[in-house]
């Protein structure tokens, strides 16, 4: 019995260390609880949806669902071989050029009308605290911090591993001047050494004025949030970016609900929404949206130009790794916007509504 207990005190320590290294970021706390406690959206002792949100929806329940995720087959998970991509110089593009890069899943570089932004980049191998866990595709990870110049606005959606990368934050450390991020992921960042003055941390429906001419507004999405065992102690959001002739949608993770329709009401036309499509699964179907809300998504925002996310770089979810971006394109065609699907790297102009992209997932 003793040997039993030994045991069970040894690794309850080794997690507890564990999940205490920096990378794990830290649960909000003092001036900072006290206006996440102060907030409409936080009740019961964490943020809440606007709806009623399950994270799972199968009948299998927790342990189930989890059992079918790590040990069912899933036929063409992973790509047999490398993804393609392409290496736009970054450093090289003047600052005069309105142009977006996308580096798979949730991570994309804009610069638009003087300003660069960087939205959720991760570089590492892995979306995990260790490294052979939700491992890259082979061919995916072509950048690093050392090829991003410096940026403007750093803006994250949330403090999920695939989303908020702490090897990257770090190593762009130096180069980032400011931070945008939901309530409560200001607490991380604070953390990781940066200066409070530094971070725009936001509510849902609260606005800030980052530079002439250049608003963001914190939005709704449908989501959760956490990095250890403390769930949904800080914010999940979605962003408009209003630069001086743009206004840009920055999705990040949530399933479909009525505040798309709110926002596109509130907002009018959008130029870009960028949106995610990618690690859904009728088993979840509330936090992630399915391809074909995705397009509903668009629509209801007036989107002129929609771009499909969060897919083609982890296997995070059960559907083959091109389900998204196939299933998407051929629904698209009912939709009365612009749809862009380019490879990893590709620049993509963003005031060039006639673009031309390759169906580039064919064939691997």
């Amino acid at each position: 019995m003793w040997i039993i207990l030994s045991a069970i005190v040894v690794v309850i320590a080794g997690i507890a260390l564990f999940i205490h290294q920096p990378q794990f970021g830290r649960t909000p706390k003092n001036e900072r609880q006290e206006r996440i406690k102060s907030s409409p959206n936080y009740r019961d002792g964490k943020f809440q949806n606007l709806s009623v949100t399950p994270q799972l929806t199968s009948d299998k329940g927790f342990i189930g669902s989890l059992i079918d995720f790590v040990f069912k087959k899933k036929e063409g998970l992973k790509p047999e071989k490398a993804i393609p991509s392409v290496k736009t110089d970054l450093h090289q593009i003047t600052v005069k050029e309105d142009i977006l890069v996308w580096f798979g899943h949730g991570s994309y570089f804009i610069q638009i009308e003087g300003k660069r932004i960087l939205v959720d980049p991760v570089f590492s191998k892995a979306a995990s605290p260790v490294s052979f866990v939700n491992k890259a595709f082979e061919g995916t990870n072509i950048y690093s911090a050392v090829d991003i110049p410096d940026i403007d606005y750093l803006i994250i959606s949330h403090d999920h591993w695939d989303h908020l990368d702490y090897p990257t934050v770090m190593e762009l450390k130096p180069r980032i001047r400011k931070v945008i991020c939901g309530l409560g992921v200001g607490e991380h960042f604070e953390r990781w050494g940066f200066d409070q003055k530094d971070i725009v941390e936001m509510d849902w429906n609260e606005e800030a004025i980052l530079d002439s001419g250049f608003e963001i507004f914190c939005l709704p999405t449908r989501h959760f949030s956490g990095r250890s065992i403390s769930p949904n102690q800080s914010l999940w959001a979605s962003y408009l970016l209003k630069t001086p002739e743009s206004k840009i949608y920055i999705g990040g993770d949530g399933g479909y609900d009525t505040h798309f329709s709110a926002i596109g009401k509130r907002f009018g036309d959008i130029d870009l929404a960028i949106l995610e499509n990618g690690q859904y699964d009728m088993g979840w179907k509330y936090i992630h949206m399915l391809p074909d809300e995705t397009l509903k998504a668009g629509k209801d925002l007036r989107a002129k130009n929609v771009l499909p996310v969060h897919n083609s770089k982890f296997a995070l979810g059960n559907h083959a790794w091109d389900e998204p971006l196939r299933k998407v394109s051929e629904l698209h065609d009912k939709a009365d916007f612009s749809l862009w699907t380019p490879m990893i790297g590709q620049k993509v102009n963003i005031k060039d509504s006639v673009q031309v992209f390759s169906r580039w997932w064919e064939g691997l």
